[in-house]
């Protein structure tokens, strides 16, 4: 693990940045094209209420994803940690009990949510004419659920140990036969909503062989072991450390839940199509800050490990910038383009310029929403579990929540207040991050005088930032 470690310890930040975010946001990117492009082939062949279908599971994939996250989150940090240490022991334990824990999760998920998929899209807020497309479409794709969640825990680990193709092919291929299935079977076939579900779980798998083929090649080679394990001491602080990953992935999913029932007192059926379409085109807004955060965090880690402090915050302060810029890119594209981006998933002219009108409200202040997303990452690199779950609720289940209830409920904005809400918690949980980083950064600049001090009373060269 020695040139992993001269990869982390080392080499300029920004090249670092470049060379990890990049097959990091085009995983990312390729993920949201599993359900991106069932949203896609169901809308133009099947209509608003096989979208509403969708919508409505959107949740369920959401916190399963997000379970799946947090433990590949936590694991690779541990374990990126654990490698600056030069503890290779310790990090070898992270991973097989993290695939474990993660086996052991998802399996027992999957059959929960088949068993009672019907009662829990109603208490979803399925209507009668959504429900048979949703409950159709959730009885296929979690099957693929737990295979997904294990190729993004490998791809995690992948990038720990410095390999950063893993990921973005193992997604292209299930992308790919997603792609190619949801033409055959919605297109061809005619199995509309069912086809898509077929599509998304096999596409899954296939995507899982690949990653898992190049995995054990990785266990051989680091001596990672075989076998089942879940050691309590280690489980609990991967799930700390992770959780507020799972907070920001689920939250979206706990939150559409919320919404859903908002718009359907205030705008129905047609509501819920509506924020189906625009939550498919702002996910993909959020790709690149994320790519660039999770590039960060293994880096940062490791650096928190061998207690190279002034790197440290050249990380922190490089991302942040990286993060803004590409952010505000993507922002000015998708005000301008608008329109054109929304007529891709629907046909009919009412709700695309509904939909037009709420996602620029929504994303109104995207670009300065990167500073919060950063920061998350940041913490959890740094090991301060309480700090990143604090942040990680504090957008959407501290502020977003009672927002739109408030704007909906108090002040009779209908569906306009379910917009505000997203612009509105955007811009407070950014200034509250800024804050959290500031003091952060006064406490690092503390220790980066003291090695400084100590460095220079040993005669000794201190760390570079690089």
């Amino acid at each position: 693990m020695g040139k992993n470690n001269k990869l982390f310890g080392e080499e300029k930040i920004g090249k670092l940045l470049l060379k990890f975010s990049i097959p990091i946001i085009i995983s990312f990117l390729v993920s949201e094209l599993y359900n991106m492009v069932d949203t896609l082939f169901v809308g133009r062949n099947v209509g608003g209420y096989g979208i509403g279908g969708l919508v409505l599971v959107f949740p369920i994939q959401r916190i399963i994803i997000a379970l799946g996250l947090m433990i590949a989150v936590g694991s690779s940090t541990a374990f990126s940690r654990a490698n600056g240490e030069n503890n290779f022991e310790g990090s070898r334990k992270v991973v097989k009990n993290g695939f474990s824990f993660c086996c052991l999760l998802m399996v027992s998920i999957t059959a929960i949510v088949f068993i009672f998929s019907e009662k829990i899209l109603i208490g979803l807020g399925a209507s009668e004419q959504i429900l048979p497309y949703a409950k159709e479409y959730l009885d296929i794709i979690i099957f693929g659920s737990t295979f997904l969640t294990l190729t993004t825990f490998i791809s995690n680990i992948m990038i720990a140990v410095g390999n950063n193709k893993v990921s973005i092919i193992s997604t292209s291929i299930g992308a790919i036969v997603n792609i190619i299935l949801d033409y055959i079977l919605i297109v061809e076939f005619k199995m509309g909503v069912k086809g898509a579900a077929i599509a998304t779980a096999v596409s899954q798998v296939i995507g899982f062989i690949y990653a898992y083929y190049n995995y054990s090649k990785i266990k051989k080679e680091y001596k990672i072991p075989s076998g089942f394990e879940i050691d309590k001491k280690i489980i609990v602080p991967i799930v700390l450390v992770g959780l507020s990953a799972f907070i920001v992935e689920s939250e979206d999913g706990f939150l559409m839940a919320v919404r859903n029932h908002l718009l359907v007192s205030t705008a129905g059926d047609t509501g819920i199509v509506v924020l189906g379409v625009i939550s498919k085109v702002y996910m993909f807004l959020f790709i690149t800050m994320f790519g660039i955060a999770s590039a960060m965090q293994p880096i940062a880690a490791f650096n928190v490990g061998a207690k190279n402090y002034k790197r440290l915050k050249t990380v922190m302060q490089k991302t942040t910038i990286y993060a803004f810029i590409t952010s505000l890119i993507m922002w000015i594209g998708s005000m301008i383009f608008a329109p054109q981006l929304i007529s891709i998933f629907v046909k009919e002219p009412d709700i695309i310029a509904e939909s037009v009108k709420a996602f620029r409200i929504v994303v109104s202040v995207l670009p300065i929403a990167s500073i919060y997303y950063v920061s998350i990452f940041y913490f959890q690199a740094l090991g301060k579990a309480k700090t990143s779950i604090f942040l990680s609720i504090s957008k959407q289940l501290i502020l977003t929540i009672p927002v739109s209830i408030i704007l909906v409920k108090v002040f009779n904005l209908g569906a306009m207040g379910v917009w505000l809400g997203y612009p509105i918690s955007d811009l407070l949980a950014s200034i509250g991050s800024y804050m959290l980083i500031r003091e952060e950064g006064h406490e690092l600049n503390m220790k980066i005088e003291k090695a400084n001090a100590n460095a220079k009373a040993k005669g000794t060269v201190p760390f570079a930032s690089n």
